[in-house]
């Protein structure tokens, strides 16, 4: 009876595997045509309204033209790109650009690179140089600062622009004078401070409250923080603009770091760069996928976060905000530049019985932002994630924890393993019948009692 059951059970799970690859198939074939003819839609409408078109990505780079724009310059290999920037001491700087920003297979690219594929191997013919330019990159080093008329224009969004105030927005908490410790708080994508202002900060204890500071900031483009759109958000960028706004304007020399999703990815590059200030870290849903030997490791972390597939739902919108540049935009146009609408039809709705934070965390960005930071931080940090984590191995002292919610499909709970894997003495908590974000709302007394647990042990080391 046994065997049949199991026999039974194996047919339903193939039937229903090849059902969702069958069904993928032909929703992202025709997902990739309708990317595709939107991207001649903006062109028509950027144009129309700016007298200028929208720089994107789906047009292929332009090959040995030296291009220079801001005092920076693009160049790219067969793996990898960098843009090097000229720092104010002569000196050069990398900053890594994900590839998966303009390489993005699919059927419409697919059928592109079969037409052109004679004109290329013709110009590989006179190639002088190694390096080639990404011509939407340069173009996005170039913009303007003033908003595109696809992005919301209200006061929270731009408000930075009418200010010599270009540090992000950060919501502080505690003693202004002689706090005994420092909490920085980094929120994950498409969210906001007050993922944790609006959980965590009213429930911790009034020891903490007294003796404290905590800050919990707007990563650059989300909330309240500035979203310049001529910034690429680059793991440099984001981790320069929390070490401006928060260590360097609080004059903060030790810190405890909590950080939730693609935040622990920032949390990470921040601890391996101060690892002697750093107090305890503290990681939710880490986002780490270790890249097998010899493969692409941005392609390959972009697959496994957006693996293309109607199921489960998470997945989908994953693939959907990952692959489809105007898709993506289109949905940003229609939720972030008409957030203001969305909120109050939210607040109608439920009358104000349910907390709304995070729909306004998830409503005020940019599309600029979101498709940035997802590709350039969650695809163009996979090459470097072990390195960090090497770093923080040998390096670090304090005490490392990882919580992951036991049902989460947006970052399965392996990934906190993974972790720990190469953090040994990492201490990983799976909380059952908890998702990616119910790892903390909901339960944001138990959590913010674990967290002063955490604070309290790593003081008295």
């Amino acid at each position: 009876m046994a065997a049949v059951c199991n026999k039974i059970t194996w047919l339903l799970t193939s039937t229903a595997t090849v059902l969702n690859n069958v069904v993928s198939c032909l929703v992202f074939c025709v997902l990739d045509i309708v990317d595709f003819i939107l991207c001649f839609v903006y062109k028509a409408i950027d144009f129309s309204i700016e007298s200028r078109w929208k720089p994107c990505y789906c047009s292929s780079a332009k090959e040995n033209e030296p291009i220079i724009g801001n005092g920076k310059i693009l160049v790219s290999e067969p793996c990898e790109s960098k843009i090097v920037c000229l720092a104010s001491m002569g000196k050069l700087r990398l900053e890594d650009i994900s590839d998966t920003l303009y390489s993005r297979p699919s059927v419409v690219a697919d059928v592109s690179k079969l037409i052109v594929n004679d004109r290329k191997k013709a110009k590989k013919m006179n190639v002088r140089s190694t390096f080639t330019v990404n011509s939407t990159v340069v173009e996005m080093l170039r913009a303007e600062t003033v908003p595109r008329w696809s992005d919301c224009d209200c006061k929270i969004c731009n408000s930075w622009t009418t200010s010599s105030n270009d540090t992000l927005f950060v919501k502080v908490e505690g003693p202004k004078d002689k706090a005994r410790e420092d909490v920085l708080f980094i929120h994950g994508f498409i969210s906001s401070s007050a993922f944790w202002t609006e959980t965590l900060f009213p429930n911790f204890s009034s020891t903490v409250k007294s003796t404290y500071r905590l800050f919990a900031v707007d990563l650059l483009g989300f909330g309240r923080s500035p979203k310049p759109i001529d910034s690429l958000y680059t793991l440099r960028e984001h981790v320069d603009m929390i070490e401006k706004s928060v260590l360097d304007a609080y004059e903060v020399e030790s810190f405890h770091i909590v950080a939730h999703s693609l935040g622990c990815i920032l949390a990470l590059a921040l601890t391996a760069k101060h690892p002697g200030s750093v107090k305890s870290l503290t990681l939710l849903a880490p986002p780490y996928y270790p890249v097998p030997k010899g493969e692409a490791a941005t392609q390959y972390v972009m697959r496994r976060v957006a693996p293309r597939r109607v199921w489960p739902v998470m997945a989908f919108g994953a693939s959907v905000a990952c692959w489809y540049e105007h898709i993506s935009r289109t949905i940003c146009l229609v939720i972030c530049k008409n957030h203001r609408l969305w909120e109050i039809l939210t607040k109608f709705i439920t009358r104000n019985r349910i907390k709304t934070f995070l729909l306004e965390g998830f409503f005020c960005h940019t599309h600029n932002a979101a498709w940035h930071t997802l590709h350039n931080i969650i695809c163009g940090t996979a090459g470097k994630l072990d390195g960090y984590l090497e770093v923080i191995h040998r390096q670090l002292k304090c005490q490392v924890t990882i919580f992951h919610g036991g049902d989460d499909e947006v970052v399965p709970p392996e990934c906190s393993y993974d972790v720990q894997r190469r953090i040994r003495r990492a201490r990983v908590k799976v909380v059952e019948n908890k998702d990616h974000i119910t790892i903390v709302v909901g339960r944001q007394k138990a959590f913010a009692e674990e967290l002063e647990e955490i604070w309290k042990r790593s003081t008295s080391d």
